[in-house]
């Protein structure tokens, strides 16, 4: 990381590995987890970061303890119970390492594969996301419906994965860049990545039943990811281009209403059979053209906000993978950014 990068109060010397494990309600999984995280990793310089995400149990304590007993390992508290997404992103925004691996707390992943994962970015991966095929989990509530929520994700986006949800995952730091997270986007990182030229690969990863506690997924969240997914589509569509969208469908809603307008002067002059639907096809038609100029009126603000949003952030709409030769001067890779915690005031 670039001095620059650093979060405040860090050290310069980064590790090699930083692995980012949010926390909520966990106290009696991270004993255990902690104990595993030590012996696979003893070989491997790396750092430790839970994200305490407002637990109420004895979670926060037990983190405390082994932040102060360990410097490798550290504890950021949330205010309140943001959620997964926003506790990925605040643990990442801290992390130091060049590769970032995310897991989960609940004892459900195995840390003996975040090696296995952090090998396979060796063969020119950006991403490597953990793929449990062997999955120990309910059929019913969760079996079903991730693997209908993987087929839909892969569906839409264009990114093949077996295991959309699966938060055991590798990242060099290049791969992820200047990338914001809302809502329950944190599942479609990988997606996000693939769309601004990352390589991805799957590793099968081990899976444990739950042991203590209860799960924090439910059916309701379905329709959260449903949600962020149509976003994410047209964030990453049409972003560049909102107005081939918003302008696309005005076109479509005027030349109908044209049409529509057409009819009761053709009927009148030509046809006059169907006079009683002259007036519904008239209104039918105003109807039309003025939804399809608000539809262009929508288009032009939407490319207006694209705009600014570009200028503010000093983003630009590619990622650099590499330069040969020298560069131009002021030229630099987008390469080396980190998450942004998109963490709300509580």
């Amino acid at each position: 990381m670039a001095p620059s990068d650093a979060p405040p109060g860090k050290t310069r010397v980064a590790p090699a590995i930083t692995i980012v494990v949010p926390v909520y309600n966990e106290a009696g999984n991270l004993p255990p987890l902690i104990s595993a995280l030590a012996a696979a990793l003893s070989n491997t310089e790396f750092e430790v970061v839970f994200v305490n995400d407002g637990s109420s149990d004895e979670s926060p304590s037990l983190l405390d303890r082994q932040a102060f007993a360990n410097p490798r390992w550290s504890v950021i508290h949330l205010s309140r119970n943001f959620g997964q997404t926003a506790a990925l992103a605040a643990g990442i925004y801290h992390a130091r390492g060049d590769v970032l691996v995310t897991l989960d707390a609940d004892g459900q992943n195995d840390p003996v594969d975040i090696l296995r994962l952090v090998d396979a970015l060796k063969n020119s991966a950006d991403v490597a996301c953990g793929w449990r095929r062997d999955r120990k989990d309910t059929w019913l509530t969760r079996k079903v419906p991730s693997r209908l929520a993987n087929a839909l994700i892969s569906w839409v986006t264009g990114v093949s994965l077996h295991d959309h949800g699966c938060t055991l995952k590798a990242f060099r730091r290049s791969a992820i860049g200047e990338l914001r997270l809302y809502g329950e986007m944190h599942r479609l990182i990988p997606v996000w990545c693939a769309w601004k030229g990352a390589r991805l690969v799957e590793v099968e990863v081990r899976h444990h039943p739950r042991r203590l506690g209860r799960s924090h997924y439910g059916l309701g969240r379905t329709f959260k990811v449903l949600l962020d997914l149509i976003t994410a589509k047209f964030f990453f569509s049409f972003l560049g281009s909102p107005s081939h969208a918003l302008g696309g469908v005005g076109f479509i809603l005027l030349g109908m209403g044209f049409l529509a307008g057409l009819f009761p002067i053709l009927d009148k002059f030509w046809f006059a059979q169907w006079g009683h639907l002259r007036i519904p096809f008239m209104i039918f038609s105003v109807f039309l053209g003025l939804l399809g100029m608000q539809f262009l009126a929508l288009g032009v603000l939407a490319e207006i906000l694209v705009r600014i949003y570009y200028e503010n952030k000093n983003e630009r709409p590619y990622r650099i993978a590499r330069i040969s030769g020298s560069a131009a001067p002021g030229v630099e890779a987008s390469g080396r950014g980190r998450i942004t915690p998109e963490v709300p005031v509580g």
